[in-house]
């Protein structure tokens, strides 16, 4: 399994400035980590973090986990990626996802409607644009050259990348099925090795779809990291993230955080949790967070159970690991991401 690990985000807000967050990064290449992805929520964007880091690294892969679809019009997301792969000497990856109302409709100001035609249409535009054609495009959702206008099809002027890789950050059936038609990755959130059947089964859906198998989508998926014999004291230090992913990571209908724990079999204490974080019982949210829930998605505990989870994703199919290792100081963290490192190449053949 590649490993690969995450900025910006969550993690913008944990205190870290961002000279220490290159230095994370720089050392975490020396060790081996395959792919740093940089998150946009409503901190730092995706894109900047890549391009100052393609000139401080040299072998690590750069990728945006996420690039939000609606801060962008397609032809510019294709530019930007394009370009940050010419600035990284092609070690970068296109991650796209449609992000949720709260902050399509709140910050960006476009409404968040049929988000899944609109990702595949700006999939089919950025493709178009990276195989170097000239930009004619007939949609649902986009009109290009704009009917009407001065505008006429204009090409990119950068070289040609067809194989410049699109990853897909998705979460619900539908949203999944895409992912395994058209991208060449999946970066899965709320992943839990012993329920596959919430996410797999519509990403291989989709695969058949396009004539291909799950083999054929690299599989990364994101998940806490940290080896101790006090897994009392790791869980209590999540579940407020948790009850903040069940409760705030989108609006009360339009939640596919929650929804997928939903799927999973945690009906009642994921809309219990939401329902609580909602009216501000935020404390409560956090305290009805089971135990279970943290450990379900989550590589915790002493290091024969952490090996034990790692077989676990292994054997469920995954081939890459978006890790957050735990630490209080920038030491700690890169003890446990180097031993984690070492523990994924000791896995034994499946």
């Amino acid at each position: 399994m590649k490993v690969g690990i995450s900025i910006g985000g969550p993690q913008s807000r944990s205190g870290a400035t961002w000279a220490e967050t290159v230095d994370f990064v720089r050392e975490a290449e020396r060790l081996g980590v395959a792919t740093v992805w940089s998150a946009e929520a409503w901190g730092s964007d995706a894109v900047t973090p890549l391009a100052y880091l393609a000139a401080k690294t040299s072998r690590i892969r750069l990728g945006t986990g996420i690039a939000q679809i609606s801060a962008r019009a397609p032809s510019m997301t294709a530019m930007t990626a394009l370009t940050l792969a010419n600035l990284s000497q092609d070690r970068f990856i296109l991650g796209l996802g449609v992000s949720g109302p709260q902050v399509v409709e709140g910050l960006h100001g476009v409404r968040f409607d049929r988000p899944l035609g609109r990702l595949r249409e700006t999939i089919e535009i950025v493709r178009s644009l990276f195989r170097g054609e000239r930009l004619a495009y007939s949609g649902e959702h986009f009109q290009l050259p704009l009917p009407g206008g001065d505008g006429k099809p204009l090409r990119i002027g950068l070289p040609p990348k067809p194989d410049l890789p699109i990853y897909l950050a998705t979460l619900g059936p539908k949203a999944l099925e895409l992912t395994g038609e058209l991208a060449q990755g999946w970066l899965g959130t709320s992943f839990m090795p012993e329920h596959t059947e919430a996410f797999l089964p519509h990403l291989e859906r989709g695969a058949r779809r396009a004539g291909r198998t799950l083999a054929d989508i690299d599989l990364v998926v994101a998940a806490d990291f940290e080896i101790g014999d006090d897994v009392e004291r790791m869980v209590a230090e999540r579940k407020p993230r948790m009850a903040f992913v069940l409760g705030a990571m989108g609006s009360k209908s339009h939640n596919f955080y929650n929804q997928a724990y939903q799927r999973a079999g945690f009906v009642d204490i994921a809309l219990e949790v939401q329902r609580l974080w909602i009216e501000g019982h935020r404390d409560e949210a956090a305290a009805r967070v089971p135990a279970e829930m943290v450990l379900a998605n989550s590589i915790l505990g002493p290091e024969d159970a952490v090996r034990e989870r790692l077989r676990a994703y292994r054997d469920a199919g995954i081939n890459g690991l978006r890790l957050a290792p735990g630490g209080a100081t920038f030491e700690a963290r890169l003890e446990t991401l180097s031993r984690a490192l070492e523990l994924i190449a000791e896995l034994p053949a499946p």
